[in-house]
């Protein structure tokens, strides 16, 4: 009986280990990002690995994974230079944190807007 309940509980937790990359299209002229750059897209990156008796779930509850392999890439593939406005947040796995690691979870996220350099923008730069 507490062998299933255990293995119950490690297909529910399974389940909970997850991640997702939400975009969004913006308009440019709607959305302000500074001089020379050209809003193409917000990005969200969220990922949320689950804990059990504090061995995680196999999630990447990390923000180097989140921005970099998650947020940049997305920009990249859409076909952006940069992004900007990048915000971030992770749950600490320190103090008294730890204690959600017997039964509960963590997650990292991160989003900002994908921006592509004006062409004059660039020009300028490139110019001696």
């Amino acid at each position: 009986m507490f062998a299933r309940r255990i293995v119950l509980v490690a297909a529910l937790a399974t389940a909970a280990a997850c991640s997702s990359i939400t975009t969004v299209r913006v308009q440019p002229e709607n959305v302000f990002v500074g001089s020379h750059l050209r809003p193409i897209a917000v990005i969200h990156a969220q990922v949320t690995s689950a804990y059990l008796l504090w061995i995680p779930i196999p999630g990447h509850v990390d923000l180097d994974y989140v921005v970099n392999r998650m947020l940049l890439a997305t920009a990249k593939a859409l076909g952006a230079d940069k992004v900007v406005d990048i915000k971030v947040d992770i749950t600490p796995e320190t103090g008294i944190w730890t204690l959600r690691k017997l039964l509960g979870w963590r997650s990292a996220t991160a989003s900002g807007v994908a921006v592509m350099i004006e062409p004059e923008a660039a020009a300028m730069k490139a110019a001696p």
